[in-house]
């Protein structure tokens, strides 16, 4: 069992994160949590009988904010808000989305600033325990106040309502509660607030993506010195005394890799003499490592956001130390939406160069010997120009995705929240500009371990090598035409899996 993890007034980390998101990681409260949500409870309970209206406490939300709630109603009110709330529309969003959504407010409530009480955070931590996920739609959030459609769902399912996926099935909430056990929760004063006003669904899908793209630039940096060595370029690029002439950091990463992987190579060797009258690559080969360090630096820059939103408590109103409850505007997604849609960018960029130097492979004109398209017989065989169409299509797709979400803005709730971040809909759309490169990818690793085969009897690297011969285990060498789609699926899930990079075995 993965090590289970506590929540309290400290920052969660992105890897403890993914491992309860991804590795079902158990969660818990920690002493401080317990003692300081009983604290900031106490002092919601003081307002919340206090004869001056409280917002969240004692009034209505929103635009209806103006009205103070009589106490016998304050629970009608909690369900109302939830219920009204969640209100999306669409397709469900993936189980590991809403399990970083569901943690991530759970972190917050255990900082002590929400004002719910302690059994309501112990609910939440019990239903991510227990596997049982709520179903969240694709539409519904604007990123402020926060994600509130998709938290509403959430609560939701607290309340024993909606649907949730428990062992594979999509079932009512009521039903998969009552089969773990678990009571469900009557919300009172502040809770139907506190569960719903946060950046949780946004700043989960960051951090996940983050995991995903470290694997899928360093990979990035396998399939291109594959391209290099199958198109008979040089190493000499990547050398560190020139990268140092541009210290970048990323930079510098991705051109050791680079270095390191063609090293030993009998293919770059058997033209490293002087009869070679190749003056330099194409930049698809030669300036990988400058593409590749800009989205590694990209990335630095987002996760950096994603740091200081771990250490953050997102809600309103908060309950502060001395008791105070006061209004802010912590809720809106600008600071985690524009990260979002800046790595839709250098996400383009990366899958655009490697569909380049597949290309290359594929153009006799251009390829430096290797058959027309990587074709058994070419006339007879197409070998892999459609693979390449599959290419273009999907980074013609990945550059729409680029268009940032977050310059948008559409007025709500009468106007009361007339400026929104749309960090949901940046998030959304690089979980798909993330497959998108997957697939780029993979079909250069199709293509250039193909390409390689060909370059026999000389042998690549010992590192391309290892990466060919573990596509080789799932996908047949160069022969006449196969049915190519379940080969590109093949290649996706060695590389969404990380097999590439233990098959690699790079030391940078």
């Amino acid at each position: 069992m993965p090590e289970k993890v506590l929540l309290g007034p400290e920052p969660l980390t992105a890897a403890q994160v993914v491992d309860v998101v991804r590795g079902h990681a158990p969660v818990g409260l920690t002493d401080a949590a317990e003692k300081n949500l009983a604290a900031t409870r106490q002092h919601i309970e003081d307002l919340a009988h206090a004869v001056t209206p409280t917002y969240g406490v004692s009034t209505g939300f929103g635009a209806l904010a103006t009205r103070h709630i009589p106490v016998e109603s304050r629970t009608a009110l909690q369900r109302s808000l939830i219920r009204s709330h969640a209100a999306g529309a669409g397709p469900a969003v993936e189980p590991e989305v809403v399990r970083a959504l569901m943690l991530l407010r759970l972190r917050t409530l255990a900082s002590g600033y929400t004002g719910v009480r302690p059994g309501t955070a112990q609910t939440l931590a019990a239903l991510l325990n227990a596997d049982i996920t709520p179903v969240v739609h694709e539409y519904g959030s604007l990123g402020c106040s926060g994600d509130l459609a998709p938290l509403a769902a959430v609560a939701l399912a607290l309340m024993g309502e909606g649907e949730v996926i428990h062992a594979g099935e999509r079932k009512p909430a009521a039903a998969a509660l009552e089969l773990a056990g678990i009571e469900p929760v009557v919300l009172a004063e502040k809770e139907g607030l506190a569960l719903t006003n946060g950046t949780d669904g946004m700043l989960g899908m960051l951090l996940l993506a983050a995991a995903d793209l470290h694997r899928l630039f360093d990979i990035a940096d396998l399939t291109a010195a594959m391209s290099v060595e199958a198109l008979l370029g040089t190493d000499r690029a990547f050398a560190a005394d020139l990268q140092a002439l541009r210290p970048h950091p990323g930079q510098a990463k991705s051109a050791a890799r680079m270095w390191q992987a063609l090293q030993g190579s009998k293919i770059v060797e058997s033209h490293r003499g002087p009869d070679c009258n190749r003056v330099q690559d194409a930049y698809s080969l030669r300036c990988a490592p400058q593409v590749h360090g800009a989205a590694r630096d990209s990335l630095a820059h987002a996760e950096l956001v994603g740091e200081r939103e771990l250490m953050s408590a997102v809600d309103n109103p908060v309950v502060l130390a001395d008791g105070r409850v006061e209004s802010n505007g912590n809720f809106h997604g600008a600071p985690v939406a524009y990260v979002l849609d800046f790595l839709a960018i250098p996400i383009a960029d990366v899958a655009s160069i490697a569909e380049r130097r597949t290309d290359r492979m594929l153009d006799k004109a251009r390829s430096h010997g290797l058959p027309p398209f990587l074709a058994d017989d070419p006339g007879v065989d197409s070998g892999h120009m459609i693979a390449q169409y599959t290419q273009a299509a999907v980074v013609s797709e990945l550059k729409r995705l680029a268009v940032p979400a977050s310059v948008d803005s559409i007025p709500s709730s009468a106007m009361q929240e007339d400026h929104v971040s749309m960090g949901w809909s940046a998030a959304r759309k690089l979980r798909k500009a993330v497959d998108g490169l997957t697939t780029v990818l993979a079909i250069e690793l199709l293509t250039a371990a193909r390409a390689l085969d060909f370059r026999a009897p000389l042998e690549p690297s010992p590192v391309t090598g290892r990466v060919r011969d573990l596509l080789r285990t799932k996908v047949n060498g160069p022969g006449p035409d196969r049915h190519l789609a379940p080969e590109i699926a093949a290649a996706e899930e060695l590389v969404r899996s990380g097999a590439v990079l233990d098959a690699a075995r790079l030391e940078v």
